[in-house]
């Protein structure tokens, strides 16, 4: 569902990623894990059809990128910070995102999938400049329900998060990726990570240089190869 094959992208003379192989087949979570300027947001850019690569080839659900279309059609972005129409409500703002996609759908449909992903039924018509980021990532998560992507992009989606808000989003995330989506998450967060995500991979000046299946990790093992992988490119 996501595919990367010996994806590069430059910047004058700066390779930010370099030759990055990724697989992410339906039904799955992967964690992309580094530092900060390893690479992982222009790897989202280049997914999305943000940042033009210099070399190699991006799929989605089976659609080469570009054309753009691709992303568009199979594909939903969940930010660090969702960005919502601060006066509408998060049902208006599900609406208005629709409409965007050419589609229509009943306010009943909107509200049983705000209902799904557990936002208070208090907030549903209210206006969004009262959202806390909690609020705002599940009315993303129910833009991308609404629209029927099959893969989901999300960039460092519980930074700033509280525990239990954090916890909840997790859990929206695994249920989408059981019910056949594909997920690529970029991420600090080791832990929700190792809870999370089927597989993760460590993306280190623009390489990928090491790739672990989570189910045969605890945390403190995820940590300590992530800290000895550093260790290692230093």
């Amino acid at each position: 569902m996501i595919r990367s094959d010996h994806l590069t992208k430059r910047y004058g003379e700066r390779t930010v990623v370099n030759d990055l192989n990724l697989h992410v087949p339906a039904g799955q979570v992967y964690a992309l894990l580094g530092p900060n300027g390893a690479g992982k947001s222009t790897t989202i850019g280049c997914l999305l059809g943000f940042v033009k690569p210099d070399h190699g080839r991006i799929t989605l659900a089976g659609s080469p990128l570009p054309p753009a279309e691709a992303a568009i059609l199979h594909a939903a972005y969940i930010a660090e910070n969702v960005a919502l129409y601060e006066r509408l409500t998060g049902v208006e703002n599900v609406d208005f995102f629709m409409r965007l996609l050419g589609r229509r759908l009943p306010t009943s449909e909107i509200e049983a999938l705000l209902a799904r992903v557990g936002l208070p039924k208090h907030a549903w018509h209210r206006q969004a400049h009262g959202y806390s980021k909690g609020m705002r990532q599940k009315v993303g998560i129910v833009m991308a329900l609404a629209k029927g992507a099959s893969v989901l992009v999300l960039d460092e989606p519980t930074s700033g998060l509280d525990p239990e808000a954090s916890v909840a989003f997790g859990e929206l995330i695994r249920a989408v990726a059981d019910d056949g989506a594909a997920v690529i998450m970029a991420t600090h967060d080791l832990l929700r990570a190792q809870e999370l995500a089927d597989r993760c991979g460590l993306l280190v000046g623009g390489h990928l240089v090491s790739e672990w299946k989570l189910g045969e990790l605890n945390a403190g093992e995820l940590e300590r190869n992530y800290l000895d992988s550093l260790a290692a490119r230093a």
